[in-house]
């Protein structure tokens, strides 16, 4: 396996985000971004990402390998397309990546697949599918139970982003334990500005419009909630909330934001409540902390392992206990100091040490 590295025992890594499409892949896009960027910028790894040409600088000032002719898209019918293209170039693209030790999907998916000489990573941020397939169609569940499923049982080494993930993927796909490693995400505290004092009468959720975030019941807590608090106004950002269909006249709809926009919110609000059913981390309830702001979260999946005691828990099923965290969270300012301290111990460079971790144990399984 050979290693042409221009920093003398840096493991070389070819990352593979060939699937990304920039803005439409919420937190996941987040993770990987930041993770490109701790690589760069890290003498342990010497790395080179692949990407379509629609993000070419994704990883801001990294070197890349910019794939030309690669159509992109979100849809189910844009991912099948992808994928049957970066198969037909499998022998190109791994010539591309010929001269590395490891290559690592970010974005789960692993196209192209490897060389069998080569180590293989996947990051896979959950099993969400496994646990509400209700919530998928067969086609989404029929390409997760080949790029997602399959490929994790075979790879050198996963990679997850909570101790709850990795349980859940012991437990219904079979992987071993030492074969899946945790790196909580992170947030980087110095380009947040906490607030302390007096904040705007909103409630602020900031996630995509998919069945699993549930603003459904968000949407009723808030009207309950209201009764006491009558000015009270929910602000929703994120891509794909048409599909929430028409709203009362106190949902300010944004849409998709800037990250200026978006910490202005963090910094305004009278608090983040995150109803979400389902979550491998959970990155916001993280943002919003280190912003001062006031938390609420659902008490399942991931959140309670990444708020801890920092952030009020409800069960999201429940919309009276929605709307009761509402009104608590919303008059309890002095939880937000509380967050800013927890957010702080959560950062990127964790993350990256927790992937380069990965990446020697990877290597190790091969030995």
């Amino acid at each position: 396996m050979s290693q042409s590295s221009a920093n003398p025992g840096a493991v070389t890594v070819a990352l593979s985000m060939l699937t990304l499409v920039p803005g439409g892949m919420g937190g996941s896009e987040t993770y990987a971004r930041e993770l490109a960027r701790q690589l760069v910028e890290s003498p342990r790894v010497e790395v080179t990402s692949f990407l379509p040409r629609v993000a070419a600088g994704f990883t801001a000032g990294g070197t890349e390998q910019v794939i030309e002719h690669l159509r992109s898209g979100s849809s189910q019918a844009d991912r099948l397309r992808v994928a049957a293209s970066l198969a037909r170039r499998t022998p190109e693209l791994r010539r591309a990546m010929s001269g590395v030790q490891i290559v690592h999907y970010p974005f789960t998916v692993p196209l192209p697949y490897p060389s069998p000489k080569q180590v293989a990573v996947q990051s896979l941020l959950d099993v969400q599918h496994l646990e509400l397939p209700d919530m998928f169609s067969r086609a989404e569940l029929a390409y997760r139970r080949v790029f997602y499923e399959g490929f994790a049982k075979r790879a050198d080494a996963v990679i997850t982003i909570s101790n709850f993930a990795k349980q859940r993927m012991v437990e219904l796909l079979g992987i071993e334990e030492e074969r899946i490693h945790v790196a909580h995400l992170g947030v980087d505290v110095s380009q947040y500005v906490p607030n302390d004092g007096p904040r705007k009468n909103f409630v602020l959720y900031p996630a995509r419009g998919w069945p699993h975030k549930n603003h459904g019941r968000l949407v009723e807590a808030m009207a309950l909630a209201r009764k006491a608090n009558p000015e009270l106004r929910l602000v929703l950002t994120g891509g794909g909330l048409e599909a929430l269909g028409e709203l009362p006249e106190w949902v300010d709809r944004r849409g998709l934001v800037s990250t200026a926009e978006l910490r202005g919110l963090y910094r305004d609000a009278a608090a983040m409540v995150f109803p979400s059913l389902y979550e491998g981390f959970g990155l916001p309830p993280l943002e919003a902390m280190a912003s001062g702001c006031p938390v609420a979260v659902s008490n399942v999946g991931s959140l309670p392992e990444v708020v801890g005691a920092s952030a009020i828990q409800f069960d999201p099923y429940d919309v009276e206990a929605i709307a009761e965290a509402i009104r608590t969270v919303v008059e309890s300012p002095h939880i937000g100091a509380a967050g800013v301290q927890h957010a702080a111990s959560f950062t990127w460079e964790r993350c990256l040490d927790a992937h380069v971790a990965a990446y020697a144990a990877a290597l190790a399984r091969r030995q």
